[in-house]
């Protein structure tokens, strides 16, 4: 077969997949069973296998690559004034095909799995503002016995004291002792990488991805610390199948908190605080007031200086990035986009009632 016929059946097979990914994602109980927990896990676990020992992020690399293909074939394309276009638009198309096929194939066909809550028998439900409450303060209370046991003082603020790299080393043992009680979230094998775009991520207010093609976890390095081990596990939970970013959530809490370091668990416990607290505000913001005051004062300094930090990094563009993964979310199976991060309280909640 010729080079150019390859290349039309591999551009005419695209319409095939967006077909085929469309009646996928209306069978979760065959992605769970045949993809997520069939032969996603070696997918996965051969991806880190290859690529977790590089140093630096191969995917960020590959964009890098692919975006220098993108803009060389559209200098060419304007310089001979759109000769040939029909062939430059199948080799396009081909190449897109290629891409589409290996997000799903690789990672993507997460997004139409079971959720997490049937997955751990955990009983989500629509919560009242008493559950949110009672278990805002359960938060509370061990973040504020978290943060006193590292400071010895509730007014002063956490300072971590580990590199990007040495959190990054630490993080699976919190997987590890998590399988103890959940097997079903077991992480071997490491690939966990800062990202060489840490300052466009910055920009587009994100603190870290997975690279679904490459499988690794990559995290903006500029973030505050603080935040650094929860969005960490957060990543690794990605790696492992959880592509819904409230179920990613949910498992990264259950990662930190399962942590034996106590910055670890702080940081978990502080993500789990920060959507609690806001759905409070949300529905009662002088109940929400009352129940910040309760909070350690140095928690709250931490708070501030998470605020400043991207405060520097705001610009005009930022909220069009966010329209943008909005619906790249919406696409794939998550219908409130980015408010579905905040869908993690219902799983907190559903958590709390079992284990307190």
């Amino acid at each position: 077969m010729s080079h150019q016929k390859r290349t039309i059946l591999i551009a005419l097979a695209l319409p095939i997949q967006l077909l085929l990914v469309q009646i996928l994602r209306q069978s979760p109980m065959w992605i769970e069973q045949y993809y997520s927990t069939g032969v996603y896990p070696y997918i996965s676990r051969l991806l880190r296998i290859l690529l977790g020992w590089i140093p630096f992020s191969f995917g960020d690399v590959l964009g890098f690559l692919l975006l220098f293909l993108f803009v060389k074939g559209l200098y060419q394309l304007i310089k001979n004034r759109f000769k040939n276009i029909l062939q430059v638009l199948i080799k396009f198309t081909a190449y897109l095909s290629i891409i589409y096929f290996c997000f799903y194939a690789f990672w993507g066909l997460n997004y139409f799995r079971e959720p997490l809550a049937k997955n751990l028998n955990l009983k989500q439900s629509t919560y009242t503002t008493d559950q949110l409450v009672s278990t805002t303060k359960l938060i509370v209370k061990e973040l504020n016995a978290i943060h006193l046991q590292i400071t010895k003082n509730d007014s002063l603020e956490i300072v971590v004291p580990y590199s990007q790299k040495e959190i990054y080393a630490l993080a699976p043992s919190g997987f590890d002792k998590l399988t103890e009680n959940y097997p079903q979230l077991v992480y071997k094998t490491s690939s966990i990488k800062s990202s060489i775009v840490s300052l466009f991520q910055s920009y587009n207010g994100t603190s870290g991805y997975i690279n679904p093609i490459t499988g690794e976890a990559q995290i903006n390095y500029m973030i505050p610390k603080t935040g650094y081990a929860s969005t960490t596990c957060h990543e690794m939970a990605h790696q492992i199948g959880w592509a819904a970013e409230n179920d990613a959530n949910f498992v990264g809490f259950l990662a930190s908190i399962a942590n034996e370091d106590l910055y670890f668990k702080y940081s978990g416990y502080r993500m789990a605080y920060n959507y609690c607290i806001g759905q409070v505000y949300k529905r009662d913001k002088e109940l929400g007031k009352e129940i910040a005051k309760t909070v350690n004062k140095g928690i709250y300094k931490d708070y501030k200086a998470t605020y400043l930090h991207w405060k520097q990094f705001e610009n005009p563009i930022e909220p069009y990035f966010k329209k943008g993964y909005n619906s790249y979310l919406k696409a794939n199976n998550q219908a409130k986009g980015i408010q579905s991060y905040s869908y993690v309280v219902d799983l907190l909640i559903a958590y709390f009632n079992v284990h307190n």
